[in-house]
């Protein structure tokens, strides 16, 4: 420390000030995030309010006393008449006041669809789904209806507590509370429970497409889960925004979360007029107090004209797509065309379509703010205006009657306001005084200083991926490695800027240079901002809010460091403090966004699939590092510009890279699974037939789902290599070079029947006997076609009518769920760290046709 200058203690006074307020807002967000501020109810709570104790007994039933609800198995079916004999008891017990009807429907249908960039015809039949629908007495049949779905089967391999007991469990309650509470709803609730989700949504196609109260249907919610709990968040709404609308209004503890698109996560709560006021009080102050300063009343005057418009910021419909699919997609885009929202839990993504998604993996909390939620939602929907059957959304739409979305006009006013504040300020400070050249001379300035912010966020994501390595199993330390560097990457455009000279230096020859340089640097910072929160609406996403709030904070903030300035001068770091206090409130909401954003990012990575070495190891971790880079912009960004000049010193950017380093070390001495962050892995019994059940081949079939490919499998678990006959000598080639599509179904479905094109083929013409699939393939993607049946007694026939020059290859798979012994062996010698989330016997019949 005695090396130190007065400068340097300066420095690393703020820098230790700035972790304690980060690591106080983290603290905050974690207290959200984990839901410390719901108490859960407990099972002899009042009956007219939602018990999470109650749900959790239905999820233990479903996810622990029965055993697997996968199509083909008797789990499915004992969950079915779990279900319905629940909901036989509330009818029971209801009220004379409301019509109770519940029916077990058998589904059967066909449909094409595109998923994960394959062609799929699906046929399927036999599958279960149980509906309730709750009605008051004066109720018709055509009355407009708010449905509530959710899915009793699980994924191969995991109980389902959360994915989706939970879902199956909070529907059963909330029906309950319906019964319980005396309420008769003003129109009819449908409570549909289906038995097929994980097999490409086949339940809710059966039912929207063939049950006849479909065309009931005014709005619905389907619920979903990709982790153990959380606030629900809404993750798609549509068509139109008036569902995410009611949500905002009426859910009793809305969320919802930009997450830039990542995962298609909508601000719901943004269409809130708190939240839009809350922001227009800020630009309001701002600019209020720099009139005061600079004398133009006239001006100001314009600017609150525009910011007392209500309701500025617009709805969002526009989703950015993710490699997988909820009912929503049934409901809302391909069939049903019906506005509804998508409500889903992220948190705890490591347990999620794995053996550990069990009761005591769901975080307390989640269920009860879910059930609030869900009984606030459906009163609210039942009371709209815009609810309507399909016919009369059939005639409006032909109408134009609705077809408009609300007060596009309001949001680009209100999105426009940062641009034109940036675009104007220079005006405002300088032409009075100064003259146009001068004014236009700092415009110039901000506009560079938009050039050095930009540089500063490509050097805060670019530091971090020198630094990347594996970390899956404990995020803090992904923290501990890139946000240091983040941060000095951060700096580097500060620490240059002086090389630069400023443009309108010329003309202010009694300001400072410093003075110059920090207004330079902040406006550069806010027109950044503002300008992203103008691209993203002009994009029609929702994530410019984030940068939109970040903008409307920084205006008082750097009202207030000024201020500060005259009493504490520009090198003290209470005027540093003055700038940081009215930044909380969007720090506080960076931190949050971010911290959300990288947690779900690291536990989503043990599931993006094995990629080709070498660069399969590195890239996960690059993407993890980016994504921490980015964010750290996001948190750090808006008060760089003032608190830089303290931070940019060669002793503190050694110390944030010595701390880097450090990390790498540490984290590098750590193994990068345990059983509450497992490796995936899938694993497939393949036995080829031909001639009658002539057994021609038999195999075990591998496949991981992260950057660590089978080498390195085999390297950590011995045991399985060993029962696989792998040793030293084996040669991984073929390993990793298998094909992707091969594994597209995993085991999904109940019977697989593909076709498989040689590159080197003429085009072929087939016809199958499946009334739904008739195609032509013409050298383009595999295409499949599969038969998803549920336990049924008669044999499946068909046939295959083909015309072309060359051969014909063609695979039929037989897919179940039961295990064979030696395949029960196998799977119990992966060590703990390892989950088999999906396993299956597939007996394949191989045959090849020849003109």
């Amino acid at each position: 420390m005695s090396r130190l200058t007065s400068g340097d203690v300066a420095g690393f006074k703020l820098l230790f000030s700035m972790a304690i307020m980060y690591g106080v807002l983290s603290m905050v967000a974690y207290y959200v995030t984990h839901l410390k501020f719901i108490t859960p109810l407990s099972i002899d709570a009042p009956l007219d309010r939602f018990s999470e104790a109650r749900a959790i007994e239905h999820i233990r039933v479903l996810a622990h006393e029965i055993d697997g609800r996968q199509e083909g198995r008797q789990g499915l079916h004992d969950a079915a008449k779990y279900i319905r004999t629940q909901l036989e008891m509330l009818k029971d017990r209801a009220g004379s006041n409301v019509r109770i009807e519940i029916e077990e429907n058998i589904v059967n249908g066909s449909f094409n669809m595109m998923f994960l960039g394959h062609s799929l015809s699906l046929g399927y039949r036999n599958h279960t789904n149980i509906v309730m629908r709750v009605s008051s007495l004066e109720s018709k049949d055509g009355d407009p209806a708010i449905l509530l779905n959710g899915h009793f089967d699980s994924p191969p391999g995991s109980p389902g507590a959360s994915d989706c007991g939970s879902c199956v469990a909070s529907i059963l309650e909330v029906a309950r509370l319906t019964i319980d509470s005396g309420w008769a709803p003003p129109k009819p609730l449908i409570f549909l429970f289906n038995g097929a989700e994980e097999l490409f949504m086949l339940g809710s196609h059966g039912f929207i497409t063939t049950h006849k109260w479909r065309n009931t249907i005014g709005a619905f919610i389907n619920l979903e889960a990709s982790g153990t709990g959380g606030l629900d968040l809404v993750c798609q709404s549509g068509p139109g925004s008036w569902p995410s609308q009611v949500y905002a209004q009426s859910a009793v503890h809305p969320m919802g979360n930009s997450a830039a698109q990542v995962f298609t996560l909508l601000y719901s709560f943004k269409n809130n007029f708190k939240v839009s006021w809350c922001l227009n009080l800020c630009f309001i102050i701002s600019l209020t107090m720099l009139t005061y300063q600079k004398g133009m009343m006239k001006i100001t005057v314009f600017f609150l004209a525009l910011l007392s418009i209500n309701g500025a910021l617009v709805p969002s419909d526009i989703f950015a797509f993710v490699p997988g699919d909820t009912d929503y997609r049934m409901f809302a885009t391909d069939f049903g065309s019906i506005p509804g929202l998508d409500i889903i839990f992220l948190h705890g993504g490591y347990f999620y379509h794995t053996s550990t998604d069990t009761v005591e993996r769901l975080l307390p909390g989640s269920i009860q703010a879910r059930g609030d939620n869900l009984f606030s939602l459906l009163k609210a929907f039942t009371n709209s205006s815009k609810l309507e059957n399909a016919h009369d959304r059939g005639l409006n739409r032909g109408s134009g009657v609705g077809s408009h979305d609300e007060q596009p006009m309001q949001g680009l006013v209100f999105h426009s306001i940062p641009v034109a504040i940036f675009l104007l300020t220079p005006f405002f400070l300088r032409f009075s005084k100064f003259g146009l050249l001068c004014s236009f001379a700092a415009l110039f300035d901000f506009i560079k200083g938009i050039f050095f912010h930009v540089i500063g966020v490509i050097f805060a994501v670019i530091l971090p991926i020198i630094f990347s390595i594996s970390r899956f199993a404990r995020p803090y330390l992904a923290y501990m490695m890139f946000v240091p560097c983040s941060l000095a990457g951060m700096l580097i455009p500060t620490i240059y800027w002086n090389f630069f000279p400023l443009s309108q230096a010329g003309y202010l020859l009694k300001s400072s240079k410093e003075e110059l340089a920090d207004q330079a640097r902040f406006w550069g910072a806010f027109g950044l901002y503002a300008f992203i929160s103008m691209a993203y609406f002009f994009a029609g996403l929702s994530g410019g809010f984030l940068t939109l709030s970040l903008a409307a904070f920084m205006l008082p903030a750097w009202i207030f460091f000024h201020l500060s300035v005259k009493h504490y001068g520009r090198e003290s770091l209470m005027s540093a403090a003055c700038f940081l206090l009215p930044s909380l409130p969007c720090l506080l909401h960076s931190v949050y966004f971010s911290g959300f954003l990288a947690q779900f990012l690291i536990e989503k990575m043990g599931m993006m699939g094995s990629l080709p070495l070498p660069h399969g190891y590195f890239i996960p971790d690059v993407i993890v590092a980016a994504t921490i880079g980015a964010v750290t912009g996001v948190c750090v960004g808006p008060i760089l510009p003032v608190t830089g000049h303290w931070l940019a010193r060669s002793s503190i950017m050694q110390f944030l890279l010595h701390t880097s380093v450090i990390a790498l070390a540490l984290t590098s001495q750590f193994f990068p699974y345990s059983t509450d962050a497992p490796k995936r892995v899938v694993l497939q019994h393949t036995v080829v037939t031909s001639d009658a059940w002539q057994i021609d081949d038999t195999s075990y079939a591998l496949s991981v789902l992260d950057s660590n490919a089978l080498p390195f499998l085999f390297k950590h678990a011995p045991e399985v290599a060993k029962e696989l006959n792998v040793d030293s000598d084996f040669s991984f080639d073929t390993a990793n070079q298998s094909s992707r599509e091969a594994w597209m179904m995993k085991s999904r479905s109940i019977t697989i029947l593909s076709k498989r094109l040689p590159q080197s083929m003429v085009p072929a013409e087939f016809t199958w006997n499946f009334h739904w699939a008739p195609e032509i393939v013409k050298g383009g993607p595999p295409s499949y076609i599969c038969r998803l049946s549920g336990v049924a007694q008669e044999n499946w026939t068909f046939w295959l009518e083909t015309n072309s020059s060359g051969a014909i290859h063609i695979d039929v798979g037989v897919v179940e769920q039961y295990l064979m012994e030696s395949m029960k062996k196998l799977k119990d010698s992966f060590p703990t760290w390892v989950d088999v989330i999906a396993f299956s016997n597939c007996i394949a019949y191989v045959t090849v046709f020849q003109d």
